[in-house]
């Protein structure tokens, strides 16, 4: 978009600018090239966004850092809270249930094992040079710590020398405590933006979009963010601009009314 001279410069002009800014950053740095493809997306389709660039631009220009703020929530959600991302954090979440249950499995039957062989060594008239303390196995697995050689062995082994084994808890007591664990082992997200890109129960592009909304407020100043609390980007807006920055193909793309009843189901 051309500009006259001594003409203000457009919205778009200025939105535009912040992300060239935006992407000499990441460049000059060399990080982040998946958000800077987001930034070539947005610059490419800018005839597209001019309506959604004027009205993020008459909401937030007047607060410092806001704008900025604002295009960094979008390209950090393009660029990592994508459906394809969105995906693979939802099969990194089945494949945690998976381990947990082989877990669980596997260490169920290394208590039991481990009971057979001390009934082995008890009644057989054999016995073999086996770690039989669970102090014992911590001050062998910490064997290359030296903070726990320095701070924490000895102080232990104190302890250890003044309790007989009767008072600790035997090897397969300690496994079978790991393999309950992991049983009843729930996975839970880290934040509140991968529960929102990972709670519907398929994945969708809805995901990608509650991802946005999640982001958008941690931004705002009630959580000491830079964009101001009243600030709400329409629903065509929201849809135009995911749509650039998503680089969605024709038979995705979103517009107002996706975006409304998104909104209404997420509330």
């Amino acid at each position: 978009m051309t500009q006259k001279l001594n003409e203000p410069p457009s919205a778009r002009n200025v939105c535009e600018a912040l992300l060239v800014n935006e992407r000499s950053d990441r460049v000059e740095r060399n990080i982040l090239p998946s958000e800077i493809k987001v930034i070539d997306r947005l610059l490419s389709r800018g005839l597209e966004l001019d309506d959604a660039y004027l009205e993020i631009h008459r909401a937030l220009h007047e607060y410092p850092n806001a704008l900025a703020t604002f295009f960094d929530v979008v390209l950090r959600i393009a660029a990592f809270w994508h459906p394809a991302a969105n995906l693979e954090a939802r099969r990194g979440r089945e494949h945690l249930v998976e381990i947990n249950q082989r877990i669980a499995t596997a260490a169920a039957k290394l208590s039991k094992l481990l009971v057979q062989r001390g009934q082995l060594q008890n009644r057989s008239g054999f016995s073999c040079d086996t770690h039989y303390h669970p102090v014992q196995v911590m001050h062998a697995a910490a064997e290359q710590n030296l903070l726990y050689r320095d701070w924490v062995q000895d102080p232990l082994e104190s302890i250890t020398s003044r309790f007989d084994l009767k008072y600790w808890p035997s090897l397969s007591d300690f496994v079978q405590v790991i393999a309950d664990d992991a049983a009843q082992a729930n996975p839970q997200p880290h934040d509140a933006l991968t529960e929102a890109g990972t709670q519907g129960l398929r994945p969708s592009l809805a995901d990608t979009f509650k991802a946005f909304f999640v982001a958008l407020d941690e931004s705002r100043s009630r959580h000491h963010g830079q964009i101001p609390d009243n600030f709400k980007l329409s629903d065509r807006s929201v849809a135009t601009l995911m749509n650039c920055a998503l680089d969605l193909g024709t038979d995705e793309l979103t517009d107002g009314t996706y975006v409304k009843n998104l909104r209404l189901r997420t509330r």
